[in-house]
């Protein structure tokens, strides 16, 4: 694995602007800021190589990755995670099914997830798309009150779409 950052030896710049803790912020030539950090027990890193010139700054090494890790663990940590649920229909769902999917719905919706709802054509029941629309605006239509529409009924393939994400952003349970 490649280092992320030019540390001591490897960087090639023959001048480097030195910023950070303990030191004179300037630009220097790169063996003063090497013996710099020398003196100081610690490392000279090329943060910014895209900088003229290029900017450095002397830490110790090791403890600063351990400190880059650390923070992009923490960012994963704190990213949510969108699930989607799905709930599939038939163009000749009758009313209790759709009362049953309905109350899951919900279900999944107060816990923070979204829907994906779709209504799927078998054989020759492509013949009633229409059907299909109009079951998937009433079922987006019943859930006005906890979800917004984020996708209309779209059809793709043999599959009528329609995505739902909840309203008020509630804490996504595992």
């Amino acid at each position: 694995m490649e280092e992320p950052y030019k540390v001591n030896d490897k960087i090639t710049a023959r001048e480097v602007r030195l910023v950070g803790d303990n030191v004179e912020q300037g630009v220097y030539p790169y063996r003063a800021a090497q013996q710099m950090a020398n003196e100081q027990n610690l490392d000279l890193v090329e943060i910014s190589p895209t900088a003229n010139p290029p900017v450095c700054r002397i830490i110790d090494y090791s403890k600063f990755k351990y400190e880059q890790k650390k923070k992009t663990r923490e960012m994963k940590a704190k990213a949510q995670k969108v699930v989607i649920k799905e709930i599939r229909f038939g163009p000749n769902t009758d009313d209790h099914d759709f009362e049953f999917k309905l109350k899951h719905a919900k279900a999944f919706l107060e816990s923070g997830f979204k829907i994906k709802s779709y209504v799927h054509f078998v054989g020759r029941s492509i013949v009633f798309k229409e059907r299909g629309e109009i079951l998937l605006l009433k079922f987006a239509q019943a859930l006005e009150d906890v979800a917004k529409v984020e996708q209309l009924p779209k059809l793709e393939g043999k599959r009528m779409f329609l995505i739902l994400s909840p309203k008020a952003a509630a804490p996504v349970k595992k």
